[in-house]
């Protein structure tokens, strides 16, 4: 299979499936689904880092030509300082549970036309992000295509919860359930467009994809330490802190065993 197959195959699994996904999460009573929301954080958060630390990073400090391991570090300091920037935008802010102080829509009993403006600003940021995805994928699959199926695996495991978090928000804001699944799935597909720019655009600069693969890495670490983590410090209970705990472990765990595996 060509490398441009691998890489539109990935991009579609950590943007439309994930929509579809999420979509079909939504099928389960509220009751039901509730619960599990923050479970499928923890394990984000996991696969997160795992993919940063145990995939990204080494492999980004492996080919920077010269062996450029400063620069390769100073990139994903830039990165994470530059995403902070975005977010303060509200381009980049990801929704993982029902309520999302940002986006305006905490209160279920607020008019839609309030909230109407929040519908919007979660597709903008969920296709800036996506395409931001879609080039981080690409850049993956050009330096190894394990680490392309890794990095993918990363984006679809905190791409799930946040498109939750985005249709309850859309839905809010005077979505009807068709409309807030078509436009979420539109938004998805800029991932293959980022991953298809990156592609055609990174043969003829190579010996950047090292410094891409580290904005990758510090984009994985901004959403799990900055996006996820403290959502978590919002449930104290023991039992629910060891659940947090083992689950974070879990998704790294999976990053491990499946990039050595593929190795």
């Amino acid at each position: 299979m060509s490398l441009i197959t691998w890489i539109i195959i990935f991009s579609l699994v950590g943007g439309v499936l994930s929509v579809i996904a999420a979509a079909l999460f939504l099928l389960i009573p509220q009751a039901k689904r509730a619960p599990l929301l923050p479970h499928m954080v923890s394990f984000a958060i996991g696969a997160l880092l795992g993919a940063a630390f145990l995939g990204l990073l080494p492999h980004a400090l492996n080919s920077a030509v010269d062996a450029d391991a400063h620069g390769i570090m100073k990139t994903t300091l830039f990165g994470i300082l530059t995403f902070f920037v975005l977010e303060k935008l509200v381009l980049w802010r990801h929704c993982h549970s029902f309520e999302c102080e940002v986006h305006g829509a905490d209160d279920h009993n607020h008019q839609h036309q309030e909230t109407a403006p929040a519908g919007t600003l979660v597709l903008v940021g969920d296709a800036v992000h996506n395409f931001v995805d879609g080039i981080l994928i690409a850049a993956a699959f050009m330096t190894d295509i394990h680490l392309g199926i890794v990095t993918a695996l990363a984006v679809a495991a905190h791409e799930i919860p946040q498109e939750v978090g985005d249709f309850a928000i859309l839905l809010d804001s005077g979505f009807s359930r068709a409309k807030a699944f078509l436009f979420n799935i539109l938004a998805s597909l800029t991932t293959v467009v980022g991953a298809l720019l990156a592609y055609y655009g990174l043969q003829e600069v190579q010996e950047y994809v090292p410094y891409v693969l580290a904005i990758a890495a510090s984009s994985f670490i901004y959403v799990a330490v900055a996006d996820l983590i403290p959502g978590l410090h919002k449930r104290t209970e023991v039992i629910e802190s060891i659940r947090q705990i083992v689950l974070i472990a879990s998704g790294v765990l999976l990053i491990y065993f499946a990039h050595s595996q593929l190795h």
